[in-house]
């Protein structure tokens, strides 16, 4: 005897039904999951492209602050008389002396990281030619410090005693009109990647007052730079 109709449906529609739900769930299951991952991907990457713009704005703050090389200042306090000799003569030479002159400099370093420089020299002229040079050491001057030393410079007037008008006019005026350079090279290095080579120069004029048993510092004008 034939099975109603209905009872032959039944199954068929049942079972359809089922393997229908259970795709969906998994298919909205594995949907939901990637869009997860992909969030937190993007999430992660928007992270890190904030952090490297926001390290590369901190770089570029110190670099134009803290870490910008700056340029040292040479000043020279001071110039004083240490030692001085003289003999009146006769004929070319009216007048043999010898002046030994104490310069004090200091040269400051207002970086973050130490300036090295080489051993400099300080050099005296008269009517444009050399009658003294002075020699200081090589050195380091540390972060923001002030290196301070002495430089002793020869003066040996006895090449201008061999110019009679010179000599003339010296002993007319009683003065002695000098100028000097020097010139300090170095370098700063900050953290190894900020480097400069810096030359630190200072032109002096010096007035001396000259009598037969005296010299006398009467006036010193210094202008410094920096190349």
């Amino acid at each position: 005897m034939a099975e109603p109709k209905e009872n032959q449906s039944k199954p068929l529609t049942s079972n359809t039904i089922a393997i229908v739900d259970e795709e969906s769930g998994a298919s909205t299951w594995r949907s939901s999951q990637y869009l997860r991952k992909r969030s937190c991907a993007f999430c992660c990457c928007g992270c890190c492209a904030l952090f490297v713009v926001l390290v590369g704005i901190l770089i570029l703050i110190l670099s134009l602050t803290v870490l910008k090389v700056k340029d040292p200042t040479l000043t020279m306090h001071s110039m004083t008389v240490d030692r001085f000799n003289v003999e009146v003569g006769n004929g070319n030479q009216l007048v043999s002396a010898n002046v030994t002159l104490i310069a004090d400099i200091s040269l400051k370093n207002p970086n973050v990281a130490s300036f090295r420089f080489g051993s400099s020299a300080t050099e005296f002229y008269y009517g444009g030619k050399t009658v003294g040079v002075g020699y200081a050491p090589s050195g380091e001057v540390g972060a923001d410090r002030t290196a301070r030393m002495n430089v002793t410079v020869d003066v040996l007037t006895d090449r201008i005693a061999m110019d009679q008008n010179a000599t003339e006019s010296i002993l007319a005026a009683g003065e002695l009109n000098l100028t000097s350079y020097t010139d300090i090279s170095g370098r700063v290095n900050v953290i190894g990647i900020y480097k400069r080579d810096i030359e630190v120069m200072a032109n002096c004029s010096l007035t001396l007052r000259v009598s037969a048993s005296v010299v006398q510092i009467k006036s010193t004008y210094c202008i410094a730079n920096v190349a």
